[in-house]
């Protein structure tokens, strides 16, 4: 299955550590974080790969140069940041029709794929994509689902005051190749995917929760908190 890691942010809110480095770059125990995306994925049998670049993009075009994933990893560059879903719909051609993960590759997160993409395989029949989800500490940072008893979304809080659980959404999903067609025909304008896309598909998103590390390590003491966890 083919991947796409959204990885070209400017980690803002991560300075001064993002400064010199770029977000996805960082370390997590002298790893960086976009090569144990690749390790993680690639041991599940996942790939190739896409990736975005932006913010000291020609960081990233060396790391992947001098990688073992050289030949897995096609890197497009953005001058201009299109949005998460304005990267996927520039890309639609990459998935070659068959359903394909989108990842927020700026989290710290040790889930089983393979169990993700097999909850995919095992979805309801009406939901055309799945979405990874943890529990959160902090569910008022967080975008918030809510589920029937089948695992299908039927309500999203984004980042709200007093959300109703600390089921949250990951921000890694398998797209259907039916969803994809359906983007890249009737949504092809749209820049966000959270925002924009998946409140139009509420009753027909299936979940997996994933029990094991899944950081937002968006802030110094997160990325601290994320280098003091057990690698899996």
């Amino acid at each position: 299955m083919r991947a796409i890691l959204l990885a070209a942010g400017c980690g803002t809110r991560l300075r001064p550590i993002t400064n010199k480095i770029p977000k996805c770059l960082v370390q997590i125990k002298s790893q960086p974080l976009l090569e144990i995306w690749l390790d993680r994925l690639t041991l599940a049998g996942t790939g190739p790969f896409l990736v975005n670049t932006h913010y000291l993009a020609d960081q990233v075009d060396a790391f992947i140069e001098s990688s073992r994933y050289k030949d897995q990893v096609t890197l497009v560059y953005e001058p201009e940041l299109h949005g998460t879903a304005g990267t996927l719909i520039a890309n639609l051609d990459f998935f070659k029709g068959q359903d394909g993960m989108l990842i927020h590759a700026d989290n710290y997160c040790l889930a089983d794929f393979s169990a993700f993409v097999q909850a995919h395989e095992q979805r309801p029949a009406e939901c055309v994509l799945t979405m990874m989800t943890f529990r959160t500490d902090t569910p008022s940072t967080c975008g918030i689902v809510e589920l029937d008893g089948r695992g299908v979304v039927i309500g999203f809080h984004e980042k709200v005051a007093e959300p109703p659980g600390n089921l949250a959404n990951g921000a890694v999903y398998i797209l259907s190749a039916e969803l994809l067609t359906q983007i890249g025909t009737d949504l092809n304008t749209v820049n966000d995917f959270s925002t924009e896309v998946l409140g139009l598909f509420v009753g027909r998103i299936y979940t997996y929760e994933t029990s094991e590390v899944f950081l937002d390590i968006g802030t110094p003491e997160s990325y601290q908190q994320a280098n003091l966890c057990k690698r899996i």
